[in-house]
């Protein structure tokens, strides 16, 4: 087996993040919409980001030695999904921030009203991405497969049950378990989607499928905790806004429940324990992917 260097490995995130950041602008043009409304969703898709969830799909289809180009519109989509959740996360009614990557957040530019609907616009676009896919390889079940997987990682059973129990839980002492079911449903689920739609496209079984996803549900709960103490050891120059910002909203994070020393223990056991799954799958080649695991264990933003 050949071992991905680092250079190999950083050559993979520039390629995979052009390519995607390529792409956008041309699926937000062709749209017969009013201008401000394109303006307004390029706006935020144009911020640039980790696009760690396009890297995690392309990192699987490679592990199953399937080509990049049958995941972009999936990619995309996802990104989009993405996108939309963090325009209406900085709407004053929810985390109320003035910067998202360094930038002015969407409804500083373009007023609530249409920041709210750049949002829903994203989010309905990214289906018809599936829904419109016309790649030889991929079949109707894998459009509804995928289509029903997304719905359900970025709904009210996912990342919309995750956002409302986050907002419950403001001002309260959250237990690590209650905690858990936030970054699980928040975040872990549109990661895991992405895992589990480059499985989907390349046909995996149906076990390699739920050791992806123990492995996805992991990565998850590892990138949270991680952003949870980039709010307190990270600069605003690096992950673009507000540092403190969870303990300003009196937030439950891993930090406050298990000490600093106790969440960074916490991130290697669930990166180690990703990391331990691939090991147990039979795919032709992982090295992307535990890359991908050391990058969410060591990001700066």
């Amino acid at each position: 087996m050949n071992r991905v260097t680092t250079s190999d490995f950083e050559k993979f995130l520039a390629q995979n993040k052009e390519m995607i950041e390529a792409s956008l602008p041309v699926m937000i043009e062709r749209l017969h919409s009013p201008e401000v409304l394109k303006e307004a969703m390029m706006y935020s898709l144009k911020a640039g980001g980790k696009r760690i969830r396009p890297l995690l799909l392309f990192a699987t289809l490679d592990s199953f030695k399937n080509c990049f180009e049958i995941g972009l519109p999936v990619a995309c989509a996802i990104e989009m999904i993405h996108t939309y959740s963090l325009i209406h996360d900085d709407l004053p009614s929810m985390d109320d921030d003035d910067l998202r990557r360094g930038k002015p957040t969407n409804h500083k530019v373009f007023g609530e009203a249409n920041a709210i609907l750049a949002g829903d616009g994203l989010l309905t676009y990214s289906f018809q991405l599936i829904s419109d896919m016309d790649h030889s390889e991929v079949t109707p079940q894998m459009k509804l497969d995928l289509i029903t997987n997304l719905a359900k990682a970025a709904g009210p059973e996912g990342m919309v049950g995750g956002q409302i129990a986050d907002m419950e839980g403001e001002g309260k002492n959250l237990s690590l378990e209650e905690l858990e079911y936030i970054h699980i449903h928040k975040t872990g689920k549109m990661l895991a989607f992405s895992v589990i739609a480059g499985a989907i496209l390349s046909k995996a079984r149906n076990d390699q499928i739920q050791k992806l996803e123990s492995f996805a549900y992991h990565i998850g709960l590892a990138f949270q905790i991680r952003d949870d103490i980039l709010d307190i050891e990270g600069t605003e120059e690096n992950i673009g806004k507000r540092v403190g910002s969870d303990q300003l909203n009196e937030k439950s994070t891993y930090p406050s429940l298990l000490t600093m020393e106790g969440a960074k223990d916490k991130l290697t056991f669930h990166i180690d324990e990703a990391k331990n799954i691939l090991a147990s799958i039979e795919l032709e080649n992982t090295d992307k992917l535990l890359k991908i695991c050391d990058l969410i264990a060591t990001r700066n933003h």
